[in-house]
This record gives C-alpha cells, sequence and structure tokens, in this order.
C-alpha cells in the first residue's frame, strides 16, 4: 500500500492559505492530517502520499489549485489498497480571484507531462435497478392526507385495509344535531371489513346527539375509553381496528375551553403492510383561535425499504443515493439518505424521507422499465468550495447561482492516471475546458500510446455539478466504467472534437442533464437567444434548429464502444451520435473531410435510454428530440456573411459506415444491439443512415417508437438500407406514470385510466414510423397501441406532414400484433397534403399486418398507384393493391 512505503517522511503542514507549497526533488511526503494552501505544485519527482488512517480524523486538503507534472505524484490509496478513510480535495476561489494557470485556469487539480494521479477510494457498487416498484409515499395506494375545518361537525370517519394501507372507505356523521346519525353509523361500520383500521377525528362538535347506544356501540367496536363522556365540542381522535385486537386503540381527547383554542387531540398508531413496509395513521382533532379542525394522515414510517437488483452491502447508512425517474420527465429523479437497516437483505437498503413520484421495478409487457439506483457517496472527495450565490462576472444573466467549480484536467504525456472510487461534487465551470474530469489532447491513454497500465474512471460519482461529467477531448483508449453522472449543465459524457476513438462507456449511469451555455447544442431557447456573440452580424439564432440538443451522451465520432449505460434523463437526447465532418476546435486537421461519417459503429450494446423530455416538430424545421439520436452534425465553419450561425450549431449530416470509413470499400452496418427506450416524451430513437440495424431492443410509450430515416429514397450512398428486427413496441403500458416534475399532459389512456401522456393529449403516438426508406420491419411484436377519443394510435404509421419522399421498397414481413392493438377502423392515412404524405406506401410481404400476402398499400387518392388489381380500404382511407412498384 503506498502509505506504508518506509521512505515516506509524515508531513502535518498545518493551514496557510497564503502559502504557495512544492513538493520537489527528493521530497516523499505523506499527509498525516487536514491542509490548507494557497496552491499545492507536486513536481520534479515529489511524492505526496494521504495517510490512511480508519479510525483517525478524515483529511482534508484545500487549495486553489494542484499541479502534479514532471515526475510529480500525489497517491490516495491504490488499485490493490484502496483508501479504506475519508479524505477531501476542496478547491476553493471565485472566479474573479487570482490568476489563471497556463493550460489549466483556476481552481482545479492538474496533471501535466510526466504527472502521476493515483486516486483510488472503496469501490461500492456504482448503480443498480429497483427490482420492486416504489410507490409516492412508499406505499402501493401512496400517501394519503385530509384536513378539514368547517364543515364537518360529527364524527369523521376512515377505514383502511391494514395490509396495504388503502382508504377503504370515509363518512361524516352528525351526531350533534341529528339523533338519527347513530343508526346510519352503526350501519356504515357494520359494512366494513371485520379488522380493518379505522381512525375517527370529532370535527366542531359531536356529543349533543350522541345516543347512549352509539357510545357503547363505539367503545365495543373500537375500544374506546373516551366515548363514554365525549362532551360539547369536545376534541377526540382514535385510530384501532374494528372488532379490537390485543392492543388497545391510539386515542386522545382535550377539554374544550371558551377561548377557542384547545390544542389538537392526536392519535396515532402503526401498522404493518402485507409486504412488511411500516405506515402510521393518524387522527386529530381541535380547535385553534375558533376554528375546529380534524383530519387525517396515512403516510410511511420508520423508513422505507427498497429492493434492488443486486447485493448492495456495500451501501451504508449516511450515504445518499438518487433513483432515476421512470416516466417522461427526469425532474422526477428523487435523492435520499440511507437509514440504519439491521432487517435488511443483501440485496435491500431503507431510505429516509418519502418518494414523491412512481419509480417503477419491474419489467413491464417484455420491456425492462426497472429505474436505476446510485450511490452518490464515495470515501475520497473532490470538490469546488462554493458561494451561496452567484457574483459578478460570472454567468449572472444566466444561472442565479455559482457556477465556478473544481475540475480536473489531464493533459498529454501524463505518466499515470488511474481514478476509482470518488465522489465529484460541485465541480465544472461555464468556461470551455473546465470540466469536472477532462482528458484534454492526451491521445492514445492506453497500450497504443505507450501506457502499459491504460488510463480509466471506474466507480465515479460525478453530482451537482456545473459543466458536463466527463468530458474526453482529443483522447482516445479511454475507459469510463461505473461512472455516475447526475444533475449537471451541458453534455455529460462529452467527446469533443469529433477525432475521438476507441473509448469505451461501460456500465454508466446519466441522468438530469440540464442546458449549459460553453455549446450552441448545450443551450436552451432561452440560452439560445441570449448568446449572440459569436454569430455574424444581426443574425438571431433558430432554437429549434441551431441549439437544443443537450445530452446525456455526446458522442463525436462513432469508434466508441458504449455497453450496458443508461441515459435515464436529459433535457434533449439521452444518447447522440453526431457526426463532424471535418475535425472541429483544436482537432482542425486530424483527419480528412468525411471520415467521421464513414467510420463504421464501435460496439452498442445493451444500453437503456428513457424520461428523455424535449419535443419538437418537422424533422427540417427542427431536430427531434430522443431517448437515441443517430444524425445530423456540427457546423464546421465561422460565422460569416454567407452563413451567419455560430460555429458549432447543428447542422447536417449522413452516417454511411464503411470499411476502413472507405466509401469505395463494403458498407459495415451499424447494428444497435439490446437498447430500451421507454418514456421519452418525443422518439424512442430516431436514425438517419445506413446501413444500420435495430435488433432485440424495446420500445413502449414514447410519443413514436422508432424513425429509420435513409439517406433519402435514392440514398447518395447506393444501395444502403435501414432494419428494425426481433425488437418490441409497447404504445401504452402499465407504467401510468406521476403528475409533477416536467410532465404537462395527464389524461385518460386507452384502457380509461390516468396516465402521463407524450407530447400532447391528442399526438398520434406510433410504434413504428415509416420514413424516406428503404427501411425494413421484421420478426417483431407490437402490443397496446388503441386509438382513444383524443388521439390516434398506430403500430405502424407513416411520418406526417413529409414533404419529402418514401420509398416502395419500405416493407414488413413476419410483425405480430397482439389483441391489444385495436383493429377498429381509422384512417391510416391521414389528410396531410404534402407530397411524402401522398406517396405513403410499404410493401406487407407475407400479409402479416394486412392479411394479404406481397400486397403494397398505400394511400387511397394516389392514382398513380391504383390500378384494376387493387382494393380499396375506406376504413384506412387506404387502398391494397399487387404487382411491381418503382419510383422515378
Amino acid at each position: 500500500c503506498p502509505e506504508a512505503a518506509p521512505h515516506l517522511v509524515p508531513w502535518r503542514p498545518g493551514s496557510d492559505t497564503r502559502r504557495a507549497a512544492v513538493v520537489g526533488r527528493g521530497t516523499a511526503l505523506r499527509l498525516e492530517s487536514s491542509a490548507a494552501f494557497h496552491s499545492l505544485v507536486i513536481r520534479d519527482g515529489g511524492t505526496l502520499v494521504f495517510a490512511d488512517r480508519p479510525h483517525g480524523p478524515p483529511i482534508t486538503l484545500r487549495a486553489r489549485y494542484i499541479l502534479i507534472h514532471d515526475g510529480g505524484e500525489l497517491h490516495i490509496g491504490s488499485e490493490r489498497c484502496p483508501y479504506s478513510s475519508r479524505a477531501t480535495i476542496s478547491l476553493y476561489g471565485r472566479a474573479t480571484e487570482g490568476a489563471a494557470v497556463e493550460g489549466f485556469g483556476q481552481k482545479f487539480v492538474g496533471v501535466g507531462r510526466g504527472g502521476v494521479l493515483e486516486l483510488h477510494g472503496r469501490r461500492p457498487r456504482s448503480w443498480t435497478l429497483l427490482d420492486k416498484t416504489l410507490h409516492p409515499g412508499g406505499l402501493r395506494h401512496g400517501p394519503y392526507s385530509s384536513e378539514r375545518r368547517w364543515g364537518s361537525r360529527g364524527l369523521n370517519l376512515r377505514i383502511l385495509d391494514g395490509g396495504t394501507a388503502r382508504v377503504l372507505a370515509a363518512g361524516r356523521f352528525d351526531t350533534h344535531l341529528r339523533p338519527g346519525e347513530g343508526r346510519r353509523l352503526s350501519a356504515f361500520l357494520a359494512r366494513q371489513p371485520p379488522g380493518s383500521v379505522v381512525a375517527v377525528a370529532v370535527g366542531d362538535s359531536a356529543a349533543r346527539s350522541l345516543m347512549p347506544e352509539t357510545r357503547l356501540l363505539l367503545r365495543d367496536r373500537l375500544g374506546s375509553r373516551f366515548i363514554a363522556r365525549l362532551g360539547y365540542r369536545q376534541p377526540w381522535a382514535l385510530v384501532g381496528i374494528l372488532g379490537g385486537d390485543q392492543l388497545s386503540p391510539a386515542e386522545d381527547k382535550r377539554e374544550y375551553h371558551r377561548n377557542g383554542t384547545t390544542g389538537l387531540a392526536i392519535a396515532k398508531r402503526d401498522f404493518l403492510t402485507y409486504d412488511g413496509t411500516c405506515f402510521t395513521v393518524t387522527a386529530f382533532s381541535g380547535w385553534i383561535k375558533g376554528v375546529p379542525h380534524n383530519g387525517f394522515k396515512v403516510e410511511a414510517s420508520k423508513g422505507i425499504i427498497l429492493h434492488l437488483l443486486d447485493e448492495v452491502t456495500s451501501w451504508l447508512p449516511g450515504d445518499r443515493i438518487v433513483i432515476a425517474s421512470t416516466d417522461y420527465s427526469m425532474h422526477q429523479a428523487e435523492e435520499f439518505n440511507l437509514l440504519p437497516c439491521p432487517e435488511c437483505k443483501s440485496n435491500q437498503v431503507k431510505i429516509d424521507g418519502s418518494p414523491l413520484y412512481l419509480h417503477i421495478g419491474e419489467v413491464i409487457d417484455g420491456v425492462d422499465m426497472r429505474a436505476e439506483v446510485g450511490l452518490l457517496t464515495r470515501n475520497i472527495l473532490i470538490q469546488g468550495e462554493m458561494e451561496d450565490s452567484c457574483y459578478e462576472q460570472n454567468q449572472c444573466q444566466f444561472f442565479p447561482f455559482d457556477t465556478f467549480g473544481g475540475h480536473i484536467k489531464i493533459l498529454r504525456n501524463f505518466s499515470s492516471v488511474h481514478i476509482s472510487g470518488v465522489e465529484l461534487k460541485n465541480m465544472g465551470q461555464q468556461i470551455l475546458g473546465s470540466y469536472p474530469v477532462h482528458f484534454h489532447l492526451a491521445e492514445d491513454v492506453d497500450e497504443r500510446g505507450g501506457y502499459e497500465r491504460p488510463t480509466y474512471l471506474d466507480n465515479l460519482a460525478i453530482h451537482h455539478c456545473f459543466s458536463r461529467c466527463v468530458a474526453i477531448h482529443g483522447t482516445h483508449g479511454l475507459l469510463v466504467k461505473d461512472t455516475i453522472g447526475y444533475d449537471t449543465l451541458g453534455h455529460c459524457f462529452f467527446l469533443e472534437d469529433g477525432t475521438e476513438q476507441r473509448n469505451t462507456f461501460y456500465h454508466n449511469l446519466g441522468l438530469l442533464t440540464r442546458p449549459g451555455m460553453i455549446l450552441p447544442s448545450d443551450r436552451s431557447e432561452v440560452l439560445c437567444l441570449a448568446i449572440r456573440s459569436h454569430v455574424h452580424g444581426n443574425y438571431t439564432p433558430v432554437p429549434s434548429t441551431d441549439c437544443m440538443a443537450v445530452s446525456t451522451f455526446w458522442i463525436a465520432n462513432p469508434n466508441n464502444n458504449l455497453i450496458e449505460n443508461a441515459a435515464a434523463g436529459a433535457q434533449d437526447v439521452g444518447i447522440w451520435y453526431i457526426f463532424h465532418r471535418v475535425p472541429t476546435g483544436q482537432s482542425e486537421g486530424r483527419y480528412p473531410e468525411g471520415q467521421a461519417e464513414h467510420t463504421p459503429l464501435g460496439i452498442f450494446y445493451n444500453n437503456r435510454v428513457h424520461s428523455n423530455f424535449k419535443a419538437c416538430g418537422s424533422f427540417f424545421r427542427v431536430h427531434f428530440q430522443a431517448g437515441l439520436f443517430i444524425g445530423k452534425g456540427v457546423k464546421t465553419t465561422r460565422a460569416n456573411a454567407e452563413d451567419p450561425r455560430e460555429y458549432l450549431t447543428i447542422d447536417n449530416a449522413r452516417f454511411r459506415p464503411h470499411q476502413d470509413a472507405d466509401p469505395e470499400k463494403p458498407r459495415v452496418p451499424a447494428m444497435i444491439d439490446g437498447l430500451i427506450a421507454f418514456k421519452n416524451n418525443d422518439h424512442g430513437a430516431w436514425a438517419r443512415g445506413g446501413d444500420i440495424i435495430f435488433r432485440n431492443s424495446g420500445f413502449s410509450d414514447n410519443g413514436i417508437g422508432l424513425t429509420l430515416a435513409s439517406d433519402g429514397t435514392f440514398p447518395t450512398d447506393e444501395g444502403s438500407s435501414l432494419e428494425v428486427t426481433r425488437s418490441i413496441f409497447i404504445g401504452e403500458s402499465s407504467n401510468f406514470g406521476s403528475q409533477g416534475g416536467q410532465n404537462s399532459y395527464w389524461g385518460k389512456g386507452a384502457n380509461g385510466e390516468y396516465r402521463t401522456l407524450p407530447r400532447n393529449k391528442t399526438f398520434p403516438i406510433r410504434g413504428f414510423q415509416i420514413y424516406d426508406g428503404p427501411v425494413r420491419i421484421t420478426r417483431c411484436t407490437f402490443k397496446k397501441f388503441t386509438p382513444t377519443v383524443d388521439r390516434h394510435s398506430s403500430a405502424i404509421g407513416f411520418f406526417l406532414k413529409n414533404s419529402w419522399q418514401i420509398s416502395p421498397q419500405n416493407n414488413v414481413s413476419q410483425i405480430l400484433m397482439e389483441k391489444s392493438v385495436s383493429k377498429r377502423s381509422r384512417n391510416w392515412f391521414g389528410n396531410n397534403d404534402n407530397d411524402g404524405d401522398k406517396m405513403s406506401i410499404f410493401h406487407d410481404l407475407d400479409g402479416s399486418v394486412t392479411g394479404y400476402p406481397d400486397t403494397f398499400i398505400g394511400r387511397a387518392d394516389n392514382y398513380l398507384l391504383r390500378h384494376a388489381g387493387c382494393l380499396p380500404v375506406p376504413r384506412w382511407n387506404g387502398v391494397m393493391c399487387t404487382g411491381k412498384f418503382a419510383q422515378v
């Protein structure tokens, strides 16, 4: 272990924020206690190692910056000896204080040529999935709360199922004015299941007409000790079991005073649901300043136990977790602290607090919608020290909070960098190049670059940051594994110039990715219109085309690997493959024009995209937002009179993968294998180009499940096509969602139950959307596409208001439409009158959609299509034809 090396000299430098400390030649120190400096430079072979004292006080190192270069080394733990104590590196300073260090800026941990940074904390399980649905309030039927003042005179009752905490019945009985109410109360109780939970609270007064037989009934059935002598306006509350149990009911009363204030009589009792969740039922009654109060609460108590997919014994009491949204809004992600839980199994933890939203913990209709649960706490913490609010020269016109966090920057020719088991908080700055973890023009960082131990980031928790999560800039061969990126501004996992290749993202979780201001693609509509310093002349940006593309994974070159990652909520897109026609920024000239667009896709396997929100309109006016987006590029020229848009604004591009990125060599199909896309407000996935194949994928509860848009019906890359196979599409699952967060639309679904809705209440949802071509859909299953009175629904539909062409080579085969796909009459072909709408067509190869093999289905008023062998289908506004069709 590094801290046990015999040549290390104990070091206790104390606190002096004016001191510029240097650990230089021949110096090898073990930091034994907390320290503070103006700056710390480790160079010329100097070494600093944090002492590991599990039973000693935590060590905190504060500095404006730490620079490691020219043989300098900083160690906290090692791969073989993870650090077991608690250590913090705290970077302080305002944006307006001090000079920037060339190449690094301010408030940083920097690694230059020859530097070594080895940080290795405990490696707990980074994230897992819920394995049982978590309901609002922690109870299946949600928390319950009711409070009344005037208008509730008499005895107010609630009846609950003690096994589920569900409120079964409610009643009010005016036993103050109406003598007959006692009989009605007796009948009400007689209808309730024996053993039910009963909660009673007096509103105003309940005594004047409360007959002796009714008082006796309540004593015998509820076990009340106070009901026999209940007086005028006397507050009384009770929680017990109908028919009694071995425990006495919880019961309380107050004396009524003429001053109109009695305080509250509060009765409270705990119960246990069938699945082991503890909940509390509370009834209260009283007078406050002459106003009667009464009410009831049902809420989970003593913590809520989460059932998780994996063993999480490495998660400890006091740690903090985040549970991802499983609805359209990323803002339904929720944080909790962990409580001690001796009764928990190895895959369970107990949380402090009550969830506001529904978090799914099930595979529904064959699509895995289980919420991601991530651990935000690590025993090594690197943080920026922040001001309470924004201050001068710190983008206060855009953000009301301080965005000048810390950052880690690693430059080319470092000696060794490996970071694992580290938490990064309040990191990043809204300044180009200052990100929580940033590999800057480091080139090859694996064996190809001469690193015997390839560089990696493993098991990091990057959260509550101000600019990205991990930025890979001009760097190749980096492994980013088991890392969480949560609640940041701008693209989270970010490839910058388009040259970055052979990087692997394995089992990472990104969520709550908010807009930032650095690049046009980071910006929201408001920021896009406000930031015009780099456009030409008086050009006003168009937010929906120039900006509004912030993504959790921003992949600027296809030759990278994405394996088992989760993009669990961005303002715009989950995973975006974007194409730089030429390298941009500091990588200009690194490869020839068009290379990225022709580069084969790396591995894409078992990734998840959900809760990506923003929705937009027609593709050629705007870019769609999606869980997964393959297509588009960035503007690679500076703003000028001919094209006044800002540099790196969103632009057009086509993905045409070929062997060796050579368009003269054979095409190499891009394989999207095992994508899960659900609850994306616009698209589950959109891909343009060819060849692209989706397989073994699941799409559920998206505005549109999947659109495959080719390079045009006469592709520049002649012969290219797109395909989806062995996949499942669900229109409306039993994931009904929750109101709140960013969700705007709540209405009835096809089964009549209320649910969150994508886009708006009338948006026509589609499973697979036919567009351009040639596209193939084969061996796919469709479920639960049923129209409602408010909106259409199509398992297979068409791009609407389409100004472009559709190929007659588009075809379907081996399609299974389950009974839940409505067969009722509907206009399959809309009344849109653009050229593409009129040309809507596809080929049913085997009759699995229409029942008629080898038929073409087109719009009824397409008279270029119709001939004597065609059969009109009025309920579709369509026509089925045999024969052969081509396009000119």
